[in-house]
């Protein structure tokens, strides 16, 4: 319409509009989608959420310091989500003795599970193996890997359960500048909604158990 306008009123043939005319004719941004982090972090897992206007990744944080083995969650999480977080940590208690983790750790300390992304609500059970990793890594201190996100629900045993959106969120994910991701196995055949030219230079893992994750999402792992 502001094109129109000057053609109309300036008696221009033609408005040329480019990207950096963007923010002109349109204003600010609204919405800046997150980008990978810089390094590794301990308690610090990227995970991926589809909305209505298209995927984008998440940083779910995990600290934990001295208490009496509360559970604090914090950020937009809708129940769903907060579900995954009690499960995830229910699998974290239940394999400690692997982890080298010990079990007295949990009853003297409060667990702070926190997801910041503004005021976006993040609701669905896809955040359950980021959880699990940063969880996992605040609790051994092993760093997670910065680039690579990862999407999928689970259960108490480790499995790891198919989600929606995988399109939206793998697109997310690659414009954030990651390049590795991991998926359910069952979503493998969701991949080829995506255009191949999207999928090149892009590595992705099909895991069916939590193990899979850890051993891909850890530093070392």
């Amino acid at each position: 319409r502001k094109a129109a306008r000057q053609i109309l009123e300036e008696g221009r043939k033609r408005v040329r509009i480019t990207e950096r005319d963007l923010e002109r004719y349109l204003g600010p941004p609204r919405h800046l989608p997150e980008t990978e982090a810089r390094e590794p972090q301990v308690g610090v897992a990227t995970g991926m959420y589809y909305t209505p206007v298209g995927g984008d990744i998440m940083f779910v944080e995990v600290s934990v310091m001295p208490g009496k083995g509360n559970l604090i969650l914090t950020g937009q999480l809708g129940d769903v989500m907060k579900e995954s977080a009690r499960a995830a940590l229910s699998y974290a208690k239940k394999n400690a003795g692997r982890f080298g983790i010990p079990l007295e750790k949990f009853d003297k300390s409060d667990i702070h599970i926190h997801v910041p992304a503004g005021a976006i609500p993040k609701e669905g059970p896809s955040a359950g193996v980021a959880i699990v990793s940063a969880l996992v890594s605040a609790l051994t201190e092993v760093p997670v890997r910065h680039d690579i996100a990862m999407t999928g629900e689970i259960t108490l045993t480790g499995r790891v359960l198919p989600i929606g959106g995988v399109k939206e969120k793998v697109l997310g994910a690659r414009r954030a500048g990651i390049r590795e991701v991991i998926l359910p196995k069952q979503n493998e055949p969701d991949l080829s909604d995506i255009p191949k030219p999207l999928r090149q230079n892009m590595t992705f893992h099909f895991v069916e158990h939590l193990d899979e994750v850890l051993d891909l999402a850890l530093v070392g792992g």
